[in-house]
C-alpha cells in the first residue's frame, strides 16, 4: 500500500478512455488530445464543403434583363394580385404564346414546363395546368401579353397568377 503523497497527492489525473485506472502520462494526453482535434477538424471540413456545394444555390442572379424597364410597369408588376396572394414581380413571371393556353367555358389551362428548372442537355418536358379562378388577374392587361406565374412544390406545378393576354 503506498501512501498518498506518493501517489501524486491533489495533482489532477486524466483517466484513460480504456480503463479507470488514472494515470499521469503525458503522451495518453497527447494522445487524446490529438484524436480530439482531428475530429473537429474533420466536422469543420464536413461543413464547409456541404456549405460550398450549397452556395450556388442561394445565389439571386441579375442578368441584366430588366436595365431598360419602365419604372411605372415595373411598379405595377409589383403590385399585380390574384385571390392566391401577391404575383411578386414581373420577374417571377412568365410570358406564354398563344398555343401554350387555352379558355373553354370561362376557365383556363395553361402549358408551363414540368419542372422550375432545365435539365442540362435535355428537353424540357411540358404540362397543361388548369388555373384556379382565384389565381387570374381581374384588372386590364397593361402590356397585352398572357402571363403566368407557376409555382413548383413537391406535388408537381400550380398557379399562383394568370393574366389572360389578347385572345380573351
Amino acid at each position: 500500500m503506498t501512501s498518498w503523497i506518493d501517489s501524486g497527492g491533489d495533482e489532477p489525473r486524466l483517466y484513460s478512455v480504456h480503463s479507470v485506472r488514472p494515470t499521469n502520462c503525458r503522451s495518453e494526453q497527447r494522445r487524446i488530445g490529438s484524436a480530439m482535434r482531428r475530429r473537429n477538424l474533420t466536422r469543420l471540413a464536413c461543413a464547409l464543403a456541404l456549405i460550398a456545394l450549397a452556395a450556388p444555390f442561394g445565389h439571386a442572379r441579375d442578368r441584366g434583363q430588366f436595365v431598360n424597364t419602365n419604372a411605372e410597369l415595373k411598379a405595377w408588376f409589383d403590385s399585380l394580385r390574384s385571390g392566391k396572394g401577391p404575383c411578386c414581380s414581373d420577374a417571377d413571371g412568365s410570358a406564354l404564346s398563344d398555343s401554350d393556353w387555352d379558355s373553354k367555358d370561362g376557365h383556363y389551362r395553361v402549358r408551363v414546363p414540368r419542372h422550375g428548372y432545365a435539365l442540362d442537355g435535355q428537353q424540357q418536358e411540358f404540362v397543361w395546368v388548369d388555373v384556379p379562378k382565384e389565381a387570374v388577374i381581374s384588372e386590364p392587361n397593361r402590356v397585352g401579353r398572357t402571363m403566368v406565374w407557376p409555382i413548383y412544390g413537391y406535388m408537381g406545378v400550380t398557379i399562383r397568377c394568370f393574366m389572360p393576354g389578347s385572345m380573351t
